[in-house]
């Protein structure tokens, strides 16, 4: 077999194997979909930092430009070099400041600080960045927990602060959670799938996910079962007050003046 033939044959072997791992990958969530925002409330975090980065990009170069054109005054002119030197100054401004500073991650202590809303947020964010450090089964789960954190959000709105279950609720998603997610980061990665009884580190953390996401998800529809109610009795007013209107063409519990017998009223 020629030396030709072996290089082709371990350049397809790589290609093959690329693809096994994109394929896996995909599979698994596709790392490009695990990169986005789990929730609202960590998407809204993001833009909120980025805004202010887009502020002070947009102030360096404003302020880069006005010294340039006072220089220029003063000098009568800056020349050619004088605009080179602007534009490379602003193209690093632009550089500096659209890199720095990083958003910071919240800290699990960080976690329980503000509101409920805001703890929502925050743990939406805290969980995204641990997202390479937990098992491939449990990435689904991430995006299902961070749509369910954001109904948990809403709902938590109308709860006061030292209601017993906003302070459940604080328990479970600012310390069992992450306390359950860091348990698992502290296990060496050769160690997380090897099988202790019934199952593995891998298995329980996913597992412990979704009993969380499925009682976060208990508890908004609790939340929600007021004004599901008050929509109820809403509607059986209206059935009952307008229902004939409603399914067909009945005339309307709302009486209607007779423009007909208006116009004959009025003077010729």
């Amino acid at each position: 077999m020629s030396d030709e033939y072996k290089s082709y044959s371990r350049h397809s072997d790589r290609i093959m194997e690329d693809a096994r791992r994109v394929r896996d990958d995909n599979r698994g969530g596709g790392r490009h979909r695990r990169e986005g925002s789990i929730g609202k409330g960590s998407k809204k975090l993001k833009w909120k930092h980025l805004k202010k980065k887009g502020i002070r990009m947009a102030m360096a170069v404003g302020a880069i430009w006005l010294a340039a054109s006072v220089l220029g005054v003063i000098l009568d002119g800056i020349g050619f070099e004088g605009v080179m030197a602007a534009g490379l100054a602003t193209a690093l401004g632009v550089y500096v400041f659209g890199k720095y500073p990083k958003m910071k991650v919240p800290q699990r202590p960080d976690l329980l600080k503000g509101d409920e809303r805001q703890m929502v947020a925050r743990t939406e964010l805290w969980l995204e960045h641990q997202r390479d450090s937990l098992p491939r089964a449990a990435q689904p789960i991430l995006q299902e927990l961070g749509g369910r954190l954001d109904a948990l959000g809403q709902q938590l709105a109308k709860v006061p602060a030292e209601h017993e279950t906003a302070r459940d609720i604080r328990k479970l998603v600012g310390e069992t959670l992450p306390e359950m997610v860091d348990s698992y980061k502290k296990i060496p990665d050769h160690i997380r799938t090897e099988k202790r009884g019934n199952s593995s580190p891998a298995e329980q953390i996913t597992q412990g996910l979704q009993k969380i996401s499925n009682e976060i998800d208990s508890i908004t529809r609790q939340l929600a079962q007021g004004s599901i109610d008050d929509l109820a009795i809403t509607h059986r007013y209206l059935d009952y007050k307008y229902g004939e209107a409603i399914d067909g063409d009945q005339d309307s519990g709302v009486p209607l003046p007779d423009f007909d017998l208006d116009k004959s009223k009025a003077p010729g």
